[in-house]
């Protein structure tokens, strides 16, 4: 498997939108808007690969100087739980740490709070909802 940055706006990035969209948004009736994706485009966008098939994705958004935000996490349906999520997040939180960042945040999921948990994220605050699904904000330090 093969974990990479990809750009905005290229043909990588088309897939890594279908790919969200099929697995965080179609499931709940919602698409992506024109103005979303641009605003995407200073995020750090990374994917994982296995040849040229998309396996999974996620990025990451500057916050402050100090703290990234991981968003749109997502791995192919059939992939789940083969260690595909779990290489992304090391991959992310490297890349993070090397800028400079020493904290991640995110809204996960209530539904995938044990992974993130085994990755060392911690709740931080109560249930809240999120594109009409239940989210924790969770951090973990670099």
């Amino acid at each position: 498997m093969a974990l990479k940055i990809i750009d905005h706006g290229s043909q990588e990035y088309r897939k890594m939108v279908q790919l969200r969209d099929d697995i965080l948004r179609k499931p709940l009736g919602l698409h992506f808007t024109e103005e979303e994706l641009e605003s995407e485009k200073d995020n750090l966008l990374v994917a994982a690969y296995e040849d040229d098939r998309m396996l999974g994705c996620c990025m990451l958004v500057e916050e402050d100087p100090q703290t990234v935000r991981l968003r749109q996490m997502a791995v192919m349906n059939d992939l789940q739980g083969k260690g595909i999520g779990s290489a992304l997040m090391t991959f992310a939180e490297n890349l993070a740490r090397d800028r400079g960042f020493r904290r991640i945040t995110m809204h996960a999921r209530k539904n995938a709070l044990g992974f993130y948990e085994k990755m060392g994220y911690k709740k931080v605050g109560e249930e809240f909802q999120e594109i009409t699904i239940p989210h924790y904000v969770m951090e973990k330090q670099l």
